[in-house]
């Protein structure tokens, strides 16, 4: 494997870069102990006639140790930055992050992530003002061991960094302005370096707000893509629920049709009119979930017009439903279910047959539709297996959440009434786990 390829002109910048860093210290410190010489000359009225030599010891010492602190301080910053320039060689850092969430989100990341910095304590937040501060104890990167490192640096003023953070909201989102900065005033960048820890700092916290971000966004992904499965489970569930046209009703509906033909054709094309109909209005649509009450009474009202043609006198209907109700939503198949109750378990077990009433009102942002009948009602010989029940229920829950209900009681003086009640807004209507 070749090693990158580095341009002349980079080479030749950051050495550029690196030794006017280095000379600017020199001259700084050098400054520094010609005004210390000059004040000590002062001082004595320039009566001091020892060696010179221990001045110049002094001076080389000095400036050894300011050059190997500053080459130092260059090549740490090489490695943490890859790179070497004015701003990565700065004591203080200053980043600008966008964060792609609305400002109260934006702050909650930038404090988790400034609170898991090591070395970190004095933390003060304040979410009103969406600022963060933070004291940042700093490490000796080479070891804090006597004589190990003799450094200037370390002379005078404090050794730990200081953290900066606010948060600017704007259009949905927050940016963070991030500043990392030695706890010493301004002045002391003229005599001291940091060896790259601020850098090391606003490194750290950047990573860190970038990697929360992905996170998030990897979360969102994961949890659409769950939503989207979820929902193509749910319109299955729903499919399956729904497309229940029942076998044996249909058989001897046809059976029906094919004797009357033969003894009464009349009868014969309006049974198989209303089969036409009752069929067109059952067969699963994959297009769309929900139907609509006007859709299901035409359906629930061929079904019944079949079921008279076989039963004649002994089943009798009434519709009272306002046209304004037609047009509320409702899972197909559903109004259906309670008619074949009614007319299975309450009617057709009762000798002299009976009446089914459809009846629909509006409430308060719901719509109530009640089958009701005045057959057999809750015994042991009108019962069923109350599977269909279940279905509707679940259904419900699917389609609705809590925003509906199936309630069934006994109708006075005989029979059964089941009312469902549905939100009557299309906007609140959805699938719910």
């Amino acid at each position: 494997m070749l090693p990158p390829h580095r341009d002349d002109t980079d080479v030749g910048d950051t050495v550029v870069t690196s030794f006017f860093f280095v000379i600017r210290l020199i001259v700084a410190w050098f400054l520094a102990f010609m005004l210390c010489v000059v004040v000590w000359m002062g001082i004595t009225d320039g009566h001091y006639h020892g060696p010179a030599w221990p001045f110049v010891l002094a001076a080389l010492a000095m400036l050894t140790m300011v050059i190997t602190g500053a080459f130092s301080h260059v090549r740490r910053v090489r490695l943490i930055a890859g790179r070497v320039d004015h701003d990565t060689l700065a004591n203080r850092q200053r980043r600008q992050v966008e964060i792609p969430f609305e400002a109260g989100e934006a702050f909650d990341l930038l404090d988790a992530a400034i609170r898991e910095l090591p070395r970190t304590e004095a933390i003060e937040s304040a979410r009103d003002s969406l600022q963060v501060r933070a004291q940042v104890r700093r490490l000796d990167p080479y070891g804090n061991k006597p004589l190990k490192r003799l450094s200037v640096f370390d002379w005078f003023g404090r050794k730990d960094n200081q953290i900066l953070a606010t948060v600017t909201p704007s259009d949905g989102t927050g940016s963070v302005t991030l500043i990392c900065e030695p706890g010493n005033g301004a002045w002391t960048d003229w005599f001291r370096v940091d060896d790259g820890t601020n850098l090391e700092n606003a490194e750290a916290i950047t990573r860190a707000i970038t990697r929360r971000v992905a996170e998030r966004r990897r979360g969102e992904q994961a949890s659409a893509t769950q939503t989207a499965t979820e929902k193509e489970l749910t319109v299955a569930r729903l499919n399956l629920l729904h497309a229940q046209v029942e076998p044996h009703f249909l058989y001897n509906t046809l059976a029906s049709a094919q004797y009357l033909t033969r003894t009464d054709p009349a009868r014969a094309d309006d049974m198989l009119g209303h089969l036409i109909a009752y069929l067109r209005r059952s067969l699963p649509r994959t297009d769309e979930v929900l139907s609509t009450l006007g859709d299901e009474l035409e359906r629930s009202r061929a079904y019944l017009e079949i079921l008279r043609i076989r039963m004649g006198d002994r089943l009798k209907l009434q519709i009272d439903v306002a046209d304004e109700l037609h047009a509320t939503p409702l899972p197909p198949m559903m109004l259906q279910t309670l008619v074949e109750n009614a007319v299975k378990h309450g009617l057709e077990p009762k000798p002299g047959g009976g009446t089914v009433w459809l009846l629909g009102r509006a409430g308060e942002g719901t719509v109530s539709m009640t089958v009701a009948d005045d057959g057999c009602g809750f015994s042991d010989a009108g019962g069923g297996t109350g599977i269909g029940l279940k279905n509707v229920r679940e259904r419900l829950r699917l389609v609705y959440g809590a925003a509906a209900s199936l309630a069934i009681v006994a109708n006075f003086p005989h029979g059964v009434a089941a009312t469902l009640t549905v939100p009557a807004a299309p906007d609140k209507v959805g699938r719910h786990d």
